[in-house]
């Protein structure tokens, strides 16, 4: 059996619309791609073919990843999200005990984690850090730069 994809209902969407895209457009231009450069003749030494061909098998492998995704996701329910404790879907505001700095984070599974928009995974260190821990908590996390202890300041849907 497979392990269920934890997902929010935005990174749902996100995914469902990729493979929308790529199942209808991309599929399309590709194939035009490929007749294209099999109308050059030879097909053993044109790059235009065997480039148009690298590409089918990228757009189809990517396909069927969120093919797979989809089908084992677990979409989390925004009205059910609990906000006496961090778990997936929370946003979360913390202050580095040591720096001083505060951090706001949203608590996503790993398919929607995007950290440069403060999305962190479940399973990341800070993510899996957190699960759990209530307003006023400290969570030891460990590091590369060593133990990082993030206080649980707000914690909201």
């Amino acid at each position: 059996m497979e392990e269920k994809i934890i997902m929010t209902q935005e990174g749902y969407q996100k995914t469902k619309e990729r493979l929308e895209y790529l199942t209808t457009t991309k599929r399309q231009e590709v194939a035009k791609k490929l007749a294209e450069a099999r109308s050059y003749g030879d097909l053993s030494e044109n790059a235009e073919y065997d480039n148009a061909r690298q590409e089918q098998i990228s757009v189809e492998e990517e396909i069927f990843g969120l093919e797979t995704q989809l089908k084992n996701v677990e979409v989390v329910d925004s009205k059910k999200i609990n906000t006496k404790t961090v778990g997936v879907g929370c946003t979360v505001n913390v202050t580095n005990v040591k720096t001083k700095q505060s951090f706001e984070y949203k608590i996503v599974g790993g398919a929607d984690s995007d950290p440069f928009k403060g999305y962190i995974s479940n399973a990341s260190p800070i993510g899996a850090g957190l699960l759990g821990k209530k307003v006023g908590e400290i969570a030891n996390i460990k590091t590369p730069a060593g133990i990082t202890q993030l206080k649980v300041d707000k914690i909201k849907a």
